[in-house]
């Protein structure tokens, strides 16, 4: 398989739930194939628990070989770490505080060790890329480190092997705001290929969260009762894949208007399902 980005990360649809049932709403962890803007699997997660419990079955459902899996912080376990490479694949996942100290240890060592010499530091790559529009400037620098045997629970994480921190500076007039976030992965020290994963992950939000609510109006849906949105959540990403892997046959036209023109005629419809099957 040729390598790509798989990002895990669950959306949960607002008004499924059923207050005279005491229902809360429904939470859907979703595999997305950022290259290709497809949903590969999709999980809910059960009552009461978490995506913590959801990630590893979906997981199951994937062929992980060559493939890079993101999650953020909140799936950040040694165990999900585990399954991803037994399953052959390799993990970039987001740190936050709840590793014990591992994020604070990892940041005071990225952070201490950019301000040295070249020659005196343990950074082995760093990549930086830019953008510019709307009014605004964003400079984001990726740097990575595999100088790690010093990590307390480095031997705690299967096939760790480097440390990263994404820096992101934004200029809007002379307003300047600089943020950093913090990553371990089982990539080698390649800051180009983790600052893409990285980047990539966000495409999960903008590509398939952000456009089941803009398209598909999800979050305003009231299906509630049983199985049934579940079973909506995951009609909604058929027929999205559908209009993605269509959407090269119609220039100019958005998701939400490729919709809209498979409702109003049966040539496009017609278009649209050719491309699929």
């Amino acid at each position: 398989m040729v390598e790509g980005v798989i990002a895990i990360d669950g959306k949960t649809l607002r008004k499924s739930h059923d207050s005279a049932l005491g229902k809360s709403a429904i939470h859907m962890v979703s595999a997305f194939a950022t290259g290709v803007r497809l949903v590969l699997a999709q999980e809910k997660t059960e009552e009461k628990s978490n995506e913590i419990t959801a990630i590893p079955k979906l997981l199951k459902l994937l062929d992980l070989k060559g493939q890079i899996v993101t999650i953020d912080a909140a799936g950040c376990q040694k165990a999900i770490a585990t399954q991803i490479v037994e399953q052959k694949g390799d993990y970039v996942l987001a740190l936050k505080g709840n590793q014990g100290t591992l994020n604070e240890d990892i940041r005071l060592f990225l952070e201490t060790e950019v301000t040295k010499e070249t020659s005196l530091n343990a950074i082995e790559s760093v990549f930086e890329e830019s953008d510019a529009g709307h009014g605004r400037v964003e400079t984001r620098r990726c740097i990575v480190s595999s100088k790690i045997d010093w990590l307390e629970q480095k031997s705690t994480w299967t096939s760790l092997k480097t440390i990263a921190m994404i820096e992101e500076t934004r200029e809007v007039g002379t307003k300047i705001s600089t943020e950093r976030r913090f990553f371990i992965s089982s990539l080698p020290p390649d800051a180009e290929k983790i600052a893409h994963a990285v980047r990539a992950h966000w495409s999960v939000e903008n590509n398939l969260h952000w456009t089941l609510d803009v398209v598909f109006d999800e979050d305003n849906s009231r299906v509630r009762k049983d199985h049934a949105p579940e079973n909506m959540s995951i009609v909604r990403h058929f027929a999205l894949n559908m209009l993605h892997k269509a959407q090269a046959c119609f220039k100019d036209v958005g998701i939400k208007g490729l919709r809209k023109k498979a409702g109003w005629g049966n040539e496009t419809l017609r278009t649209i399902l050719k491309q699929n099957f």
